[in-house]
Formats: structure tokens, sequence, C-alpha cells
């Protein structure tokens, strides 16, 4: 008889206390005031975390020093602590260092942007009557935010921060503060050497955000969504869990939801929480047509 190994045996006890099955998740510790909550997701995207690769799903509650990535024509919204909306666009990383609103109310944070385009827009998601002293550094060059709307992106030889509202100050490595409070300017590092401060074009600043905003209709997974995809159902447990561990790995948030049919119980593994009927559509082509489902044919519905 095969043994069942540790995973196996954590969903057994799960299922056996009528609790829907999460594989390869990790405990979330509750958190009164959480540094940064997942709000939409475009699929697929992880966070790393003491080791471990967890899928993003609206909803989650992330902490410091998660370090969070996206993949091929990925989105992510964060809302942190302050009502702060972090936006993520593809094939980014992001390291949330620190995130603590201090007992005097003030917002204290810091980030890293290692790779990839963001956006960190103040009171997107909510209003905050306290103050706010937040520092993103974009590989080499750290932005201080007093209250702001900036867009940048981090490539190994070159970054980008662009002022959209308000006042930052940068702190190039080897070079002397730089304000900004022109709205609508940008700066740029350019293999290691900063370039003068210029307007950046509405038809430049266009292109940017869009690398930040989700796309409906392309895999968007958000709180109250309705839609979802069932991968499969299966008899064995043991072959849900490993489709579900596959299409966690890959930054699907699968889950597997146990039930009974007639006189057997059988195991759907699932994809919940998308905006709309094509976001559903969408992420099940893409797993089809790479290979993730198997011989399985993904259904759609609400």
């Amino acid at each position: 008889m095969k043994r069942l190994g540790v995973k196996t045996m954590l969903a057994v006890l799960a299922i056996a206390t009528g609790s829907t099955v999460l594989a390869q998740t990790s405990a979330r510790p509750a958190r009164s005031a959480p540094g940064a909550v997942v709000e939409a997701v475009q699929m697929p995207a992880w966070v790393e975390r003491d080791g471990a690769k967890i899928p993003l799903s609206p909803g989650m509650v992330l902490k410091e020093h998660d370090r969070l990535r996206t993949g091929a024509n990925s989105r992510l919204l964060l809302k942190t602590a302050d009502g702060s909306g972090v936006k993520l666009g593809e094939k980014a990383s992001l390291l949330l260092d620190s995130m603590p609103v201090r007992n005097d109310n003030v917002f204290q944070a810091a980030m890293k942007v290692s790779e990839g385009a963001f956006r960190f827009t103040t009171e997107l998601l909510g209003r905050f009557s306290g103050k706010r002293e937040v520092n993103i550094t974009f590989l080499t060059v750290t932005a201080g935010i007093r209250g702001t709307d900036l867009w940048g992106k981090s490539a190994p030889e070159r970054q980008i921060v662009c002022l959209i509202e308000g006042k930052i100050e940068l702190t190039p490595p080897g070079e002397g503060a730089i304000s900004m409070d022109s709205r609508l300017s940008f700066y740029v590092r350019d293999r290691d050497i900063s370039q003068p401060i210029a307007p950046v074009p509405l038809d430049q600043l266009k292109q940017w955000s869009e690398e930040t905003e989700m796309q409906p209709g392309q895999g968007v997974s958000e709180r109250g969504g309705k839609w979802k995809i069932t991968a499969a159902s299966a008899e064995s447990l043991n072959a849900a869990l490993e489709l579900s561990g596959k299409l966690r790995d890959a930054g699907f948030a699968a889950e597997i939801h146990p039930a009974k049919l007639k006189d057997k119980r059988v195991y759907s593994v699932r994809l919940s929480g998308f905006a709309g009927k094509e976001d559903a559509e969408s992420v099940a082509t893409v797993l089809k047509r790479e290979g993730r489902l198997g011989k399985n044919e993904p259904k759609v519905g609400r």
C-alpha cells in the first residue's frame, strides 16, 4: 500500500473536519492592521515567504519581508495599511521590506522593486488621516514619498521614475539628493548615469500606465468575483493534489473541493474569484494550451 506524504495527510485531515483543502499553502497569521492585502490579481502571481512559494489570490494578507512576483501578462493590485494602491506589471519583483503604522499614526514603509513596472498611488483605495514616510527603491535609486502618485520601472541597466503628481526626493548612489515637484515629469538612470529630469509626453505616460493596469478579460481575479474554473474532478485525492500542486507552483491559486457524487467522493480542482466569464475562459485557455491540465477539459461557470 502506498504511503501518504505529509501534504496528503494534512489534506485528508482537513477533509475529515469539513474544511476546504488548499494544496501547498502556509498558515496566514492574523493581524489587526495588515501591512498590505491583495485586492486583485491577473494570474499568474506568487509570494515567496519563509522559503515557500505561494500563489496570490484576492483577500490574501501580506506581511513584511514578503517578495511578490508576477508572471507573463500578469498584473497585481495591493492595498496598503494607509489606503494606498500598489500596482505591479508583468514579470515584476517587489520586496515588502517593512510596512508598519507607528503609534504616532505614521505609515512608514520600505519597498524594493527589483524588476518590472510599479505604481504607487496614495489614497487610491481608502482615506488616511495620518502621515506617510514611504521609501521605494528601484534597484539602486530610492524615491522618498510624502504623499504622491508615481510610476517606475526597474531593469538591469535602466531605472525610470515618473512623478505623476505630488513630490518625491530621489537618492541615486554616489550623487546628491534630487527633488522632483513638477507633475508629469520623469527621471532616468541609464547605465549608472542620471539623466536630466524632463517632462513626460502624455502618450508615453499612457503607455507606461497600461503596463500596471489590470486587463479586463485577461484572467483578472478580484474580491467578490463570481466566476470559476473547474480544472478537473477526480475520485483520487492524490490525483487532485498532484494537479492542484502543479497549478499552484505555476502561480495559479487552485483549491481542492471535496464532494459526494452518489456513493463516491470526488475532488474538484478549482480556480475561483474571476471578475467575469472572459477572465475565467482566458486562464482556462492558457492552462490547456500550456499542457498544465493533462487530458482534463476545464469547465467555466459561476
